[in-house]
């Protein structure tokens, strides 16, 4: 992808800290990766609006299916992770073991 030059205002803090967390060269990649991010967040926006024209707003009954789903679908992914990691012989973070992680 071409690249070009632009000039933007960014408060003086907000900018420094950036700088500061990614280092001199990372600047204007990390700025990239954020405004790609609420492009696509944009998008998003953009369908749900459509979606909730043409069918009606998403009720919160259907936002909790969604998530249930998308809970059980990590799951998944991580039941099938620490197989594939059993059988290459990994170590594996037993769910327990994960928990105790996060609370430390």
């Amino acid at each position: 992808m071409a690249t070009k030059k632009y000039t933007v205002t960014l408060p003086e803090e907000l900018a420094e800290a950036i700088r500061a967390e990614v280092g001199p060269g990372g600047f204007s990649r990390y700025v990239t990766r954020a405004v790609e991010r609420q492009r696509e967040q944009d998008r998003l926006g953009e369908a749900v609006a459509w979606w909730e024209t043409e069918y009606g707003e998403v009720t919160e009954a259907e936002m909790a299916a969604a998530e249930a789903e998308r809970r059980e679908i990590e799951r998944q992914h991580a039941e099938l992770a620490r197989a594939r990691q059993v059988a290459a012989g990994e170590p594996v973070e037993t769910p327990q073991d994960e928990h105790r992680s996060a609370a430390a």
